[in-house]
Formats: C-alpha cells, structure tokens, sequence
C-alpha cells in the first residue's frame, strides 16, 4: 500500500479519508487519482467541487468527497496551505475524527497517539477478553483509555501500524486462524472459546427502503438533469428529475399521481420503463425505476434547478452509482 511509511500529512489525510467506509483494494486507485490530480493540498483546494465529485464517483459516502474539500480550502485559507502539526488543530478539521487525527499525528510527526480504528477493537477485546460492547460511549472510553496506555510511545507510528495489519491479517473478524497466531497462548477470548462473540456491539443498524422513479425526460438529443442540493443522501450529485413515494409505482400508477401530471406535459409519452434496480446504503435501501418519456415539444417550463444538457455530456457528470448502473445498461437506450 502506497501510503504505508509515509510521512507527508496530506498524503495520510487523503489515504485515511478515502478508506473510511471503503475496503483498501477499492479505495487504492482512488487514492492513485487524487494523488495524481491534485498533488498537493492547495491543488485539491483550487479543485471545482463537480471534477472532485466526478473523480470519487463510484466509492460512495460522497460526504467524504465534500468534506476533503472543505478541508482542504480551510487548509489553504487558514493554515497558509501548509498541514496542521499540532494533534489538537488536526482535530478541528471537517471530517476528521480521533481515530483520523491519531493516524496522521502519529504517522506524519511520531506523536504519541494511539489509533483506535475496527481492527483495533478487534484485537483488544479479543485478547482481553473485554466483554463491553463497543458502541456506547462507556465502551468507546474503556477503549480509548486502554489503547493510550498500551501505546509504545517512543515508536508509535510503528505500533499503530502494527496492530492495524494485526487485525486486518491475522485477527480477523470471520474465522480467524488462531492456531498460528503468536499471541494464542495469551489471547482470553480463545481460552473462553468466545473468539467470534467478540467485540460486542449492542446496537442494531435500523434501515429503511425508500423508492425512487426517475423520470428521464428527452427533447431531441436533450435530457434533463438536476443537482441534489438537498441535505440527504448524495448531495451534490446529478441525478434525473426524481419523484419519491412510499412504494415503487408502474406506468399507470406514475401517471396518475399530483407529481407526475404537474411536472410532465399531457402530451408527453412514457416510452419505455426499466426494471427495478436496488442500491444497498448503510442505512437504507433505494429501490428504483427509470421512465423514459419523450417530450413532442421543448420544456419551457421546467423548474429552475433543472438542467437541459446533451445525453453525450452525461458521462462529465457526477451521478449516483444507481444512476451509473443504468446508465451502463447496453439494453437501455440512454448509455454511453
């Protein structure tokens, strides 16, 4: 991994901030992109906000892509484009947590910060047998307690990295080879057979459904687009005029609600309907059609968040990954 050893602050930020939520094999041409696009934290500053969106395209969480480059501006305005050294300022930063501040401080300067990322918990509970479930706020400080003390200070870069490649190769979460682990003879969890009880969460995730009817409406080679600007999923992204409601409607069904006959012309027609395509979020479940209606005449009355753009134009823009899934849908009529 390109950022192992490294000791260049943005480099660390721009790593860590691209593996949040994101598995290292996924998230490394990533950081190969943006390291190349933008090699410095004033050249990601200068960046427009669309090319930033447009290069993260496809890794999700795209409140990571907004908050890099919220970041990396108030870098360039306040620190003089120069990163923070001090733990307490990394800390300020949008979008860095503990844990992120831990890594950069402590790989960027040798500062005695302990990193408490999964891994982390994983190991520490397992070879202590903790039994305190991870995600309440009692747990997280008997955590953040413990791996401070255990820290090797003069070396902590070193130990950081140590016990985050221990738990990402060695102690894993699903069935973990303990009969070659150096630490076997030791580890409680493995002396209580309870190795795949822990760590403990006490929370279930909650999530919803939600159903989406994309309306790709065409004038010639034109589409409209718009830019979500809503504080919800994907803001910032293009997507198609969208109606939302509470199941996934046919043609008839679309056709008949207040929403579709206020925005669509009588004399527009529906031309073809996709088949249902599902995208897994963290907290909900997006279920959604695809209506291509043709229109006879121009749309001149459009809401004014709308963008008529050339269906060619498409692949410039910035879309959602269920949006892209259609899209490259050779069966379809709009793909590229």
């Amino acid at each position: 991994m390109p950022w192992k050893g490294e000791k260049n602050p943005y480099l660390i930020w721009l790593s860590e901030i691209i593996l949040q939520q994101t598995r290292v094999a996924q998230g490394l041409p990533y950081f190969e992109k943006f390291k190349k696009a933008y090699p410095t934290i004033t050249d990601l500053a200068n960046a427009p906000e669309d090319e930033i969106f447009k290069l993260w395209e496809g890794l999700g969480y795209y409140s990571r892509a907004r908050n890099l480059h919220f970041t990396a501006k108030d870098i360039r305005d306040n620190y003089g484009g120069v990163f923070p050294t001090a733990y307490e300022d990394i800390l300020k930063l949008k979008g860095v947590g503990t844990y992120t501040a831990a890594a950069i401080a402590s790989f960027a300067y040798d500062l005695p910060y302990a990193v408490l990322d999964g891994n982390v918990y994983r190991v520490l509970s397992r070879y202590l047998g903790i039994k305190e479930p991870i995600d309440t706020t009692a747990g997280k400080k008997t955590f953040t307690k413990l791996s401070q003390e255990l820290l090797a200070k003069k070396q902590p870069a070193d130990y950081n990295q140590a016990i985050m490649d221990f738990g990402a190769t060695q102690c894993v979460p699903a069935k973990p080879n303990c009969k070659i682990c150096p630490l076997a003879k030791a580890c409680i969890a493995r002396k209580e057979d309870i190795v795949s009880q822990l760590p403990i969460k006490s929370k279930k995730l909650k999530k919803r459904s939600r159903f989406f009817h994309y309306l790709i409406i065409n004038y010639g080679n034109q589409v409209w687009t718009r830019k979500r600007s809503e504080k919800d999923i994907w803001q910032g992204l293009y997507e198609f005029p969208l109606l939302e409601t509470d199941k996934l409607l046919d043609r008839k069904g679309l056709e008949s609600t207040t929403a579709y006959q206020q925005l669509i012309p009588l004399e527009a027609e529906i031309t073809r309907v996709s088949a249902p395509f599902t995208q897994q979020l963290t907290h909900q479940k997006i279920n959604a059609l695809f209506f291509e209606i043709t229109l006879e005449n121009p749309m001149n009355n459009a809401p004014e968040a709308w963008k008529n753009i050339s269906r060619e134009d498409l692949k410039t823009y910035a879309f959602p990954r269920i949006i892209d899934l259609y899209l490259q849908d050779k069966s379809l009529y709009l793909n590229f």
